[in-house]
């Protein structure tokens, strides 16, 4: 369940990816599979040969892409979370999820 985050904010993610764009979307998160995480990052994009392509640059593999929501797109946690939402200028998003807990 995605908590902290409003349903515009949804909405143009998930606009960003039918659009064969990359859409980055951080939101609270909990599960009980990753309990050092309070947050998850979500990086998708329709067209899945790009989602791969990005995602070679950050070291994961195709395999990981999610598909089973109808928004292909990359689960991030922890380190890689932080490096994705810093070198890809989501400072907004850093700050609202992951600063306060680094702090």
């Amino acid at each position: 369940m995605a908590f902290g985050i409003n349903r515009q904010e949804l909405i143009n993610w998930k606009r960003k990816i039918e659009a064969g764009e990359i859409a980055i979307l951080t939101h609270y998160w909990l599960d009980s599979r990753f309990p050092e995480s309070t947050s998850v990052t979500k990086v998708g994009c329709s067209d899945l040969s790009k989602l791969a392509e990005w995602g070679r640059e950050y070291n994961l593999k195709k395999e990981w892409i999610d598909r089973k929501e109808g928004y292909p797109h990359y689960d991030l946690f922890g380190e890689i979370q932080e490096r994705v939402l810093r070198e890809e200028g989501m400072n907004e998003q850093y700050d609202r999820f992951l600063k306060t807990k680094r702090s």
